[in-house]
């Protein structure tokens, strides 16, 4: 969810101020390479309606869009960093790693990193004499560039959310920006890709806050701090029991992911908000006012309108918590909204998948239109609606049996030959006849509507009763009526 909402911020500020919304793969720790993943994202995009300008999917002028496959461009910034003295090359092995940790480790500093601390004890270009470090460069000896952070700066840029933004430089490690297998790290690709492909802005998550000083280096190292995008970092959605994560799905019985996943690395799976049954006008609702609000009282809208109304200044700066039952509200309200033709294909799918067979789609219309009102979720139309295919094969007994006598079997036994006799077989008909019939047997209706609505559904559910007979017709309610009558004469 987070990741969609990053991603639809981006979307809307892009479309709002005419520009054009890029998705980049940034694929270059291939140790957290997932199989499917990308196709996953695109799929999702899709399902939300956000299509790129710019993917590896779509093309565009400043292709490849996969960070793997830009490998190449990425040295050579790599050695202007260390040539003008802003990097340089670290040699030490992951054994060497793992003793300075050990080494350096005390209570107040139990996770040592490789800063400007401990820089000049390490196996690297600032400490190994000029010509060793070539010979090993010439030998291909496995290492590292990083980042050489500067002593007591301050490095400072204005967040879009979080307005003016300093951090102390002493405090951060130097990171790795070019790992022995010649991959960049996210701190250099992401810089060097955002200059290349002349990206303005760059919304992302709050997480990435405190690389931030590291970034900001690498654009005035590289490019000058003029040229630097604007960013936003992004709050985080909270769930129950703080950050929203995988598990809060699994142990509060939410969705937390856009579509079904199935990690192929672990074959965990995670249920999607469309499975579950969400549209995805109000999946993009739910989560564009999660730490948004254009200051009014208006909660529903559409793409359109959320194009037309967003704006960074009314980001929250605070995480947001998310609440299903309020997800399941906006559901609730853009079925009732929508043109049952927006999703009939889909609840199509759910009835066949059930083994229900949907061979008419105007009458189908017809039916969902009858109960979308009663519907929260698109997966609530079959048992909502099934009965209009399907005969009772159960009923509410206990509301049945304390009301059920000779009187009321005489009525609807009466009322099928009634109804026979009825040549136009319409809502207003049927009601007529059926409260007529019950005046004449000095019946309560209510008490009559209630058992005959069992009759037809099974259970208390569904639209008008009358409404429901005129749409299965006179000959299947005959058949019903007459079915039930012979199961309530046995109280």
């Amino acid at each position: 969810m987070g990741g969609v909402r990053t991603v639809l911020y981006n979307y809307l500020f892009a479309k709002k101020q005419g520009g054009d919304f890029i998705v980049r793969i940034e694929d270059t720790d291939q140790t957290r390479f997932v199989a499917g993943a990308e196709g996953y994202i695109f799929n999702c995009l899709n399902w939300c309606g956000m299509e790129p300008d710019e993917s590896p999917l779509h093309g565009g002028p400043f292709a490849p869009y996969r960070q793997s496959e830009r490998k190449e461009s990425y040295r050579k910034y790599a050695e202007q960093l260390i040539d003008g003295g802003f990097a340089y090359y670290a040699f030490d092995t992951p054994e060497e790693l793992d003793k300075m940790r050990n080494d350096f480790k005390t209570a107040e500093n139990p996770s040592p990193q490789y800063d400007g601390k401990v820089r000049m004890q390490m196996k690297n270009s600032l400490t190994l004499p000029a010509d060793e470090v070539t010979k090993l460069l010439n030998e291909g000896a496995r290492h590292v560039v990083r980042i050489k952070m500067p002593a007591a700066e301050s490095i400072s840029f204005t967040d879009m959310i979080h307005h003016e933004v300093s951090f102390d430089s002493s405090l951060v490690d130097d990171k790795v920006l070019l790992k022995a297998d010649g991959m960049p790290t996210y701190h250099l690709a992401v810089v060097v890709d955002d200059y290349l492909m002349e990206i303005t802005h760059a919304f992302r998550g709050e997480e990435w806050l405190s690389s931030a000083p590291v970034h900001v280096l690498l654009w005035k190292y590289l490019f000058g701090l003029d040229k630097m995008p604007q960013w936003a970092h992004l709050p985080l959605i909270m769930g129950p029991s703080g950050k929203l994560s995988k598990r809060d799905g699994a142990k509060y019985g939410f969705p937390v992911f856009a579509m079904n996943w199935t990690d192929p690395k672990t074959n965990e799976f995670t249920e999607g908000f469309k499975e579950r049954g969400f549209l995805p006008e109000a999946f993009i609702n739910l989560l564009a006012v999660l730490g948004w609000n254009d200051g009014t009282e208006q909660e529903l809208y559409s793409m359109e309108e959320l194009i037309n109304s967003f704006t960074m200044d009314r980001v929250h700066a605070a995480g947001a918590k998310f609440d299903f039952e309020k997800a399941k509200w906006f559901n609730h309200e853009w079925i009732k909204k929508l043109p049952v033709g927006n999703y009939l294909a889909r609840v199509k799918e759910i009835f066949e998948e059930k083994g229900i067979a949907i061979n008419d789609d105007a009458y189908f219309a017809k039916i969902l239109e009858l109960v979308k009102e009663r519907c929260t979720l698109l997966t609530d139309f079959f048992e909502q609606a099934s009965f209009f295919y399907q005969s009772p094969v159960t009923y509410d007994e206990a509301s049945v049996k304390p009301k059920w006598d000779t009187g009321k079997q005489e009525f609807f036994s009466e009322f099928v030959s009634r109804y026979n006799s009825i040549s136009d077989w319409d809502l207003n008909s049927i009601e007529t006849e059926f409260k007529t019939l019950a005046t004449e047997k000095n019946i309560k209706v209510g008490e009559l509507q209630m058992i005959m609505r069992i009759i037809l559904v099974g259970s208390k559910i569904g639209p008008g009763v009358f409404a429901i007979a005129e749409t299965i017709g006179k000959a299947e309610t005959t058949v019903r009526v007459e079915k039930a009558v012979v199961h309530f004469s046995a109280f």
